[in-house]
């Protein structure tokens, strides 16, 4: 059995930062430590109208942190702000426990949770990445073999041997990279020649995106509940009550501060959304700094360039909260359960909907004699209605479809009425 780490988080509180802000990316990080099976044993924050050039926090606190570490027996010291390799090297030596930053510890939780090929290269990336401008400040820490919070991936390697060696290896992570890509855009390549419209699930963290998706699809994708416990796009088929199959995508949970290394690496991973013709984003509405949670999806999708696609809001958790308490802040929208059989049918239901609003109608005739049309017609469009008519020896049909797929081709062969 694995000895949890004990933790020490420290932050500074700057003049113009806002205090409830400031404290919610403080309960983050913290969530953020459990996710990699830390222990947050004691916070530190210091107000500071700036961090200490030289130790983060004041030379006063320094001492106040070393009495802790020692009374309390801390493993590691998080900070909430990235450090420079000085800051990190400083406070080793000054603390001799080691030291690592938020960002760290977020690569740290994609090392351990990317389960693909592409999606360890896009982690091994970003931590070269990360690690490269900070070599100096790393010492002899990360050279050494070793489990531990902010110890996997290359940081179990001899990092600071030689900054050409680690671009050569950054360059060659960029070509496999470049062959992933490749092989997954000839994937998508296919998807669109099968012309599936396309959903995507997209949400802050431990939304409960993954719970919905696999209540959506029946499938049994990762749960947890932790920060990132999806890591790597998943896609399933989803029958809709019309029975018009659509396309599902899971993806990755986003995150404010979310470290510039691992937003790059990932882009390509996040790309599944801009090929999505519906997005489905999901809220923890019980959450206590939802509204920041909605604008930093938004931003990155806008980022993504994705702020076009038609967007349903899925207010979920809707068992924590006062249901007529509650002011939706997005539109269109739903407040539901994802663990609730009833609530996914509604889920279900809007998604139709919506995609009517999107498709063209259309109604027509189709012969008894061309009746095998009817169930690709089924596979590809929202139909509506399909009634026998006796005295013509046919079908009258009614429905919605994309007026830009190759079944619309034949929908006009059939006499349109």
């Amino acid at each position: 059995m694995i000895d949890i780490e004990k933790v020490l988080l420290i932050a500074i509180m700057h003049e113009q930062k806002d205090e409830e802000q400031f404290y919610y990316s403080l309960n983050e990080l913290e969530a953020l430590v459990q996710t990699a099976e830390g222990e947050v044993v004691e916070t530190i924050v210091q107000k500071r109208s700036a961090p200490h050039r030289k130790f983060y926090v004041g030379e006063g606190k320094l001492e106040e942190i070393n009495q802790l570490i020692e009374e309390k027996n801390i493993n590691i010291v998080i900070t909430n702000e990235e450090l420079s390799g000085g800051q990190i090297r400083n406070l080793q030596e000054q603390l001799d426990v080691r030291v690592i930053d938020r960002s760290q510890l977020i690569l740290d939780i994609f090392a351990a949770r990317a389960r693909t090929k592409e999606g360890k290269l896009q982690v091994e990336l970003a931590q070269y990445a990360y690690m490269l401008p900070r070599l100096h400040g790393q010492g002899a820490d990360l050279s050494r073999l070793g489990g531990g919070i902010g110890t996997r991936g290359p940081g179990e390697t001899k990092l600071e041997t030689d900054r050409r060696h680690i671009q050569n290896r950054m360059d060659d992570i960029k070509r496999r990279l470049k062959q992933v890509v490749n092989q997954r855009e000839q994937y998508r390549g296919n998807r669109r020649k099968q012309q599936l419209f396309q959903v995507a699930v997209v949400g802050y963290t431990n939304a409960g995106k993954s719970t919905l998706f696999n209540s959506l699809t029946k499938s049994d994708s990762l749960y947890e509940d932790k920060l990132f416990a999806t890591l790597d796009p998943l896609s399933r088929r989803m029958k809709l009550p019309s029975n018009l199959e659509v396309l599902l995508t899971d993806t990755v949970g986003f995150i404010q501060d979310l470290p510039t290394a691992l937003i790059a690496a990932f882009r390509s991973t996040l790309e599944e959304v801009r090929e999505a013709d519906l997005i489905l984003h999901v809220i923890d509405v019980a959450a206590p700094n939802r509204h920041d949670h909605e604008s930093t999806v938004y931003r990155l999708l806008s980022e993504l360039e994705a702020d076009t696609i038609p967007i349903l809001t899925i207010y979920n958790k809707r068992d924590l909260i006062e249901a007529d308490e509650f002011v939706p802040s997005s539109h269109p929208y739903l407040i539901i359960s994802a663990l609730e059989s009833e609530d996914i049918s509604v889920v279900k239901q809007e998604i139709e909907k919506l995609i009517k609003e999107q498709w063209t109608y259309f109604s027509g005739f189709v012969p008894e004699d061309k009746a095998s049309k009817l169930a690709k017609i089924r596979q590809y469009a929202i139909l509506e209605k399909q009634t026998y008519v006796e005295d013509k020896s046919g079908y009258h049909v009614e429905g919605f479809v994309d007026p830009n797929h190759a079944i619309m081709k034949e929908i006009k062969e059939f006499h349109q009425e």
